[in-house]
């Protein structure tokens, strides 16, 4: 069978869970942090309130405590209220200080999380969004999903024109390691299609996991983008039928096409090699489909294909390279050939 070129699957490190924590929820342990920390220093200052001068009126009250506390705990301090022991000075010098730090860093990581970087990923992601043209989208990254991904990589089609749509976190950093460009959302809801801008696709590859989310985002992706090729994954045979009528262009049963190699290796030893041998990009061979063109109208089938010619496809029907309606193409047909792998097209990476 054929050898796995591109491994998917998360390189070994160190385990992640996504944290069951809202955003709000870590800000707010943040807030909480930052006031208990504050609090600990004030607390302190007061109780070694006869170890600070106030220049101002000789006297330390609890506000100007709390003063000082915020204005060594964020500054260096003016010089107004100053500790006059060693003791006030050691703890303001190895405890406030590094506090002050500390600090400093959470303002700055809670500002950069909360405000900066989202502003920045919204300004990347709605940039790269008005650009996508010409895309293929591929909903679902499981099984199916990342070995379709990987497949497409090693076709030669740039990463960054693959957009993954899933729910999943882990997922999502899989193919976002790949190159791709991710989301995380519901792949059935018109306006998640609608950030992927599904009408300006090239092509969509559905494999939820699920044969009835499947079938909806079948339903949701056609009826958005009525002519944008639509591949669909199915795991029950009965369903097969609801996905075309969902406005799937091509629907796959894996565990029929599984049955279909098995049988056919009763045939012959080799002859589920040369079935994977076609369908992969690490093959010999390609199993191409394309449109003629205009000087090939009126040539045979076998005097058309660049390799060997095996079937037209005309009016909805198809007509085998043994079939009389091979013998002259016309416009409009597009033909199926077997060619070889260094004479298969490449796909534009711009």
């Amino acid at each position: 069978m054929r050898r796995r070129l591109r491994t998917i699957s998360s390189p070994p490190g160190v385990l992640r869970q996504k944290s069951r924590l809202s955003g709000w929820a870590q800000f707010g342990i943040r807030i909480a942090l930052l006031l208990g920390l504050l609090a600990f220093v004030v607390t302190v200052h007061w109780i070694e309130r006869d170890a600070f001068r106030d220049n101002l009126d000789g006297k330390m009250s609890f506000s100007d405590v709390i003063y000082f506390t915020m204005i060594s705990a964020t500054t260096t301090g003016y010089g107004d209220i100053v500790p006059v022991t060693d003791r006030a000075r050691m703890f303001d010098a190895l405890v406030v200080t590094p506090i002050r730090v500390f600090l400093i860093l959470i303002l700055a990581g809670t500002a950069y999380t909360f405000v900066i970087k989202r502003v920045w990923d919204n300004w990347l992601m709605q940039r790269l969004q008005n650009k996508l043209t010409g895309h293929t989208i591929v909903a679902g990254f499981g099984n199916s999903g990342s070995e379709a991904v990987g497949e497409l990589i090693e076709r030669g089609f740039d990463p960054a024109r693959i957009v993954v749509l899933d729910t999943n976190t882990s997922a999502l950093d899989r193919a976002e390691a790949l190159g791709c460009p991710v989301m995380q959302a519901d792949a059935t809801r018109d306006s998640t299609m609608e950030a992927v801008r599904v009408k300006e696709a090239r092509s969509v590859i559905i494999s939820a996991g699920r044969d009835d989310t499947s079938i909806l985002i079948c339903l949701t992706a056609r009826h958005l983008a009525p002519k944008v090729p639509i591949s669909v994954v199915v795991r029950n045979g009965d369903n097969e039928f609801p996905a075309k009528a969902a406005g799937a262009t091509t629907v796959i049963n894996p565990v029929s096409f599984a049955g279909l190699l098995l049988a056919g290796s009763t045939e012959g030893a080799s002859i589920a090699d040369y079935m994977a041998d076609l369908a992969s990009a690490s093959g010999h061979v390609r199993l191409h489909e394309r449109e003629i063109e205009a000087f090939e109208v009126g040539k045979a089938l076998k005097d058309a294909a660049v390799g060997v010619g095996l079937r037209i496809l005309r009016g909805g029907k198809s007509i085998g390279w043994w079939e009389r309606g091979a013998g002259k193409l016309k416009a409009g047909d597009r033909i199926i050939e077997v060619i070889p792998d260094h004479l298969f097209p490449r796909v534009p990476t711009v």
